[in-house]
């Protein structure tokens, strides 16, 4: 500790813990959040965005673990917490909507370039044409099996590269290539990995599901469940329409072949004996009515002889 800092380590960690589990017992939901490759303006620029909505909370992941565990007689289901604390990752605390808050935190990216020893989080193609690139980069792009020719004294890269795959570490002539073009490949920001919602841990995926989504989902659950509850013959809430129904249809067998009868079934007994009484009569379309179309009368002269009218139908 530097003899002008005024605070130890102890209560600078003491303040954090205190920090920590206000924003707990303050905010009931999180949004945990990787926050791989983002400088400090950049996260500067999010808490800016962010303030009045949601507040950050960055740290080690042993504090925040510690903290909590040392809290958890406030409120238990802190512990649902703990296993989403690994990696480089962040806590994003709110009382809003979680989809906008999600939405919010990872529209805020910025372009980045390319660094040697990192893996690509994405695909890397350097489209053919001509480059900004002095005819002595020749040899530096030979070394990359990259065909290229000298066109008015800039280099041509004849053919599309496919220079960097993703998942795959840059190495360091792709980067240094890429520095060269002045081509940034990469965004980076924060991205939501996890979903703590009073107590509830789900992944952002959640989110974006809709009301009718959930409406599909379940009534599709119940479905299933009616559907095994008639193979076993086992008697569940969804499966009563469908055992009440097939009871009835016995039931109007039955009545259909003997001479038993009861309210539900009479009327369908009646058709089979006379279905000529439940014939309906076809209603005759009244003719449509043709109007006769309007003859303009011309303007006549005094001299001539009006013509007599004449009768498209007639």
């Amino acid at each position: 500790m530097s003899a002008g800092s005024g605070k130890t380590t102890k209560q600078k960690k003491a303040e954090y813990f205190e920090r920590l589990i206000s924003y707990l017992e303050t905010y009931p939901k999180i949004l945990v959040v990787s926050c791989d490759n983002i400088g400090s303006a950049h996260m500067q620029k999010i808490r800016r965005s962010l303030r009045g909505k949601a507040v950050i909370l960055m740290g080690k992941n042993t504090m925040i673990r510690r903290a909590i565990r040392m809290n958890i007689a406030r409120n238990d289901q802190w512990n649902n917490i703990l296993p989403l604390i690994f990696g480089n990752v962040g806590l994003v605390f709110t009382k809003g909507d979680l989809s906008d808050i999600r939405d919010l935190v990872q529209s805020l990216r910025v372009p980045a370039a390319a660094k040697a020893g990192i893996f690509a989080p994405k695909d890397v193609f350097v489209p053919k044409g001509i480059t900004t690139l002095e005819p002595t980069k020749t040899s530096f792009l030979q070394a990359l099996n990259i065909a290229s020719k000298i066109n008015k004294g800039q280099i041509e890269i004849l053919n599309d590269i496919h220079l960097i795959k993703k998942g795959d570490r840059v190495g360091s002539s792709e980067a240094a290539l890429l520095q060269m073009l002045d081509v940034k490949p990469f965004e980076y920001g924060l991205i939501s990995v996890n979903v703590y919602d009073n107590g509830s841990v789900y992944e952002p995926a959640v989110l974006d599901l809709r009301d009718s989504d959930i409406v599909a989902k379940f009534a599709a659950g119940v479905a299933k469940v009616a559907s095994v509850s008639l193979a076993v013959n086992f008697p569940t809430l969804p499966a009563f329409p469908h055992v009440v129904l097939r009871g009835f249809k016995n039931l109007a067998a039955i009545a259909v072949q003997t001479d038993y009868d009861f309210k539900q079934v009479k009327k369908l007994k009646d058709f089979i004996k006379n279905p000529s009484a439940f014939a309906v009569a076809p209603v005759k379309a009244a003719p449509a009515k043709v109007e006769k179309p309007k003859v303009e009368e011309k303007t006549k002269e005094p001299s001539e002889e009006a013509p007599a009218a004449f009768d498209l139908f007639g």
